[in-house]
């Protein structure tokens, strides 16, 4: 099931129940008339509230964005909790000192790229992943046969703080506690207007940023939001549905579940080998990877005449090579940008490619490295602290 967010999608709707999925807490401060909502690992989000997404973006790219994110944490605590885990990832578990993040991936018997997310140890037998779109709590309890593991859902959603102001809003949140010594991808938890809650340094942006996990019933999400909102107010943090979000992270080279990323892929050809730990023993999948061809199929293509679509084929010559999963137009770099998915591993960065739009017409395309700018890293690492300018239109 693919989550596409592209221009099209907002008038591409239908009507459904509203029993079916489950509601943000936050909707009470977040609804409005124009909201469109997407639905993703079985809850709400806005999609679409109205807003310019350019003045999103780089309010976004300039100050902050904070964006209701339908993420789901899932929770694996109980004696066998590593053992287990080292079954279900490709990525080795016991060496994860707590207060880390980890992005991992789950594949399927074949090799496939079933789920992927970031995992975090809480405690010596407690571990959180949050997961992308799909049914990941059932899949992990399917496999949780002979282990002494406990599956929980803790009902924790998800806001992210994501921008250059980031560091000072939660900073100003947390009375000081996060600051400059927090690095990429550490975590812990915090008091935010009273509240003790889990924060990480993590985003899916590649902006510098944070993400916030409320604690259930045990949180007063109201009190929360009007807290980061009151404390992002002086940095000029805004509200955002996720169209900004998604076309950062697209520029950054991050990889969306289920439409950049699917089971008929290995990580291999998704370019996520440094992810795949082949040598930490047992796992599901990894009979199925071992002699697979180890490199990528997955690259950037950048147009100048015409913004990528998903189903888009891009042609050698006469020969279909490969096709679109999704794509953007870049506001950064002033061109359309998109993840094109070859058929065979091949020498294709550096080269003009075409692509076939789904209405037919043709356009030239060059095959890059993703990310599309940023190839270091630098701007979530907090490296690069610029204030990028506004293009003039």
């Amino acid at each position: 099931m693919s989550n596409l967010q592209e221009a099209s999608d907002l008038e591409n709707n239908i009507s459904i129940s509203a029993r079916r999925f489950e509601e943000s807490p936050f909707i009470e401060r977040t609804d409005c008339p124009e909201m469109i909502r997407g639905v993703y690992a079985g809850r709400y989000f806005p999609i679409f509230i109205g807003e310019d997404y350019l003045d999103k973006y780089w309010c976004l790219r300039q100050k902050a964005l904070i964006f209701d994110v339908p993420e789901k944490p899932v929770e694996i605590s109980g004696p066998d909790a590593v053992p287990f885990l080292e079954k279900v990832f490709a990525r080795k578990v016991a060496t994860m000192t707590e207060e880390r993040g980890y992005y991992a991936i789950a594949c399927t018997p074949h090799g496939g790229v079933f789920m992927d997310g970031v995992m975090f140890r809480m405690g010596e037998n407690r571990f959180w992943y949050v997961q992308a779109d799909g049914p990941f709590e059932t899949w992990l309890l399917a496999h949780s046969g002979g282990f002494d593991v406990t599956i929980s859902d803790p009902h924790s959603r998800v806001l992210q703080i994501q921008g250059p102001a980031s560091f000072d809003i939660m900073n100003a949140a947390s009375g000081g506690a996060i600051d400059e010594t927090m690095k990429y991808f550490r975590s812990g938890f915090f008091e935010l207007g009273g509240q003790r809650l889990y924060v990480s340094r993590t985003g899916f942006t590649n902006e510098l940023g944070f993400e916030v996990y409320t604690d259930g019933a045990n949180t007063d999400h109201i009190a929360l939001w009007d807290h980061l909102m009151a404390c992002g107010e002086p940095h000029g943090m805004e509200f955002s549905s996720t169209r900004a979000l998604t076309i950062r992270r697209i520029e950054g080279g991050i990889l969306g579940n289920g439409t950049d990323l699917t089971p008929d892929m290995t990580p291999f050809e998704a370019g996520l080998a440094p992810f795949i730990n082949m040598g930490k023993g047992d796992f599901i999948g990894r009979d199925a990877l071992v002699g697979k061809d180890t490199r990528s199929c997955l690259f950037g293509l950048t147009c100048a005449t015409e913004t990528p679509t998903a189903g888009s084929v891009v042609l050698d010559g006469d020969a279909e090579v490969g096709h679109i999963t999704a794509g953007i137009p870049s506001p950064t770099l002033g061109l359309g940008v998109g993840y094109v998915h070859f058929k065979a591993p091949g020498d294709w960065v550096g080269r003009t490619l075409s692509m076939r739009l789904p209405d037919g017409s043709v356009h030239e395309g060059e095959i890059v490295q993703p990310p599309f700018f940023d190839q270091e890293k630098n701007i979530v690492r907090g490296v690069d602290r610029s204030i990028p300018e506004r293009p003039a239109t």
